[in-house]
């Protein structure tokens, strides 16, 4: 009888349907950094005058040398995003933490006392920013500002406003384009940055420190009314990112061989640009180690690419900048579309 006939489900076939396309959107938004590293490779090797040089197996090794640098510090910068931080202190803390280093070294330090030094001086930085966040109640954006400055001026103080040239150590071999022993590959600085990536990626989805970052991105109001002390974790945040910038420093002292206050100025937007690439949101409570990496990788090819065409460095800078507000951009277009 048509009195009994069952009407179609309608609500249910919708709920699937926007189920199904929520999980395709997170399936592109996970892929998208990857065409983004694929589509740059492949941009740069077309415009080559030697493809098979751009992809050869030397210029892969000079790009992953040239990779830890922003890779590291990436990885701490993805904690301080997710958890809706922001750290404008990036390269002067890099800066300090490789005066640190080259003065340690020059001074007879043993070498790894020395490199314990250079990424302490970036902890204490990290602190400082967590600190003056908490207790003095200042924005991210204004506190990483005026450290940018301070950690910039301790840097030239330190290094008495001059390069200061260390020793020949073993320090200098962590960031080299060929490793010694050749069975290595590639620089040690770049296996330790993926044992550290892999670690950073345990801390932050098996964690509870992992899973509160996350939730005071999310909603830190909601974060403290479940008894999370929001405080003490964003101090706890900022110092192990300051620890990362720190090592960052170190490898950029072992990359140049001496200490040089200068250097570094602006990694901050390579650093920043690497997490927001690899679908990091400015936001809050987004973003992956494996795609801040990724994101990484795509500053170093674009460098290197523009670099092999000759481009000159304004250039860089302009695509790096417009790659930056094209990345914010589409973020909030899908947070938009997710609200």
């Amino acid at each position: 009888m048509n009195g009994d006939r069952q009407l179609p489900d309608t609500s249910a076939n919708a709920d699937r349907q926007t189920a199904v396309m929520a999980g395709a959107r997170r399936r592109l938004s996970a892929l998208g950094p990857v065409l983004g590293l694929v589509l740059v490779i492949g941009f740069f090797a077309l415009l080559s005058d030697d493809p098979a040089q751009y992809l050869s197996g030397r210029n892969l090794r000079i790009v992953l040398a040239q990779t830890v640098i922003v890779a590291l510090g990436a990885i701490g910068m993805t904690f301080i995003i997710i958890s809706g931080g922001i750290d404008l202190a990036v390269g002067s803390t890099i800066a300090l933490a490789g005066v640190v280093t080259a003065v340690g070294l020059r001074d007879g330090w043993p070498p790894p006392a020395a490199v314990l030094a250079g990424v302490a001086a970036g902890g204490l930085v990290g602190l400082a920013n967590g600190v003056i966040l908490t207790r003095l109640k200042v924005m991210p954006f204004i506190a990483t500002l005026g450290m940018l400055g301070i950690a910039r001026g301790l840097a030239k103080w330190l290094a008495d406003q001059q390069t200061v040239n260390a020793p020949a150590t073993w320090v200098n071999q962590l960031a080299v384009t060929v490793p010694t022993p050749t069975w290595l590959l590639v620089a040690p600085g770049v296996w330790l940055t993926v044992a550290l990536a892999l670690v950073a990626t345990v801390v932050l989805q098996q964690t509870v420190f992992g899973r509160r970052v996350f939730a005071i991105g999310s909603n830190e109001a909601a974060a403290r009314a479940c008894g999370v002390r929001t405080d003490r974790l964003k101090v706890w945040i900022y110092g192990l990112a300051g620890l990362l910038f720190g090592l960052s420093g170190v490898m950029q002292m072992s990359r140049l061989r001496q200490g040089d206050p200068t250097v570094a100025i602006g990694t901050e937007l390579d650093v920043i640009a690497a997490v927001v690439i690899g679908g990091g949101s400015l936001a809050g409570g987004e973003g992956t180690i494996a795609g801040s990496l990724i994101g990484a990788l795509v500053m170093a090819f674009l460098r290197n690419g523009s670099q092999q065409m000759g481009w000159p460095n304004y250039v860089q800078e302009i695509i790096i900048g417009g790659i930056i507000i094209l990345a914010v951009a589409l973020d909030r277009a899908r947070r938009a579309r997710q609200a």
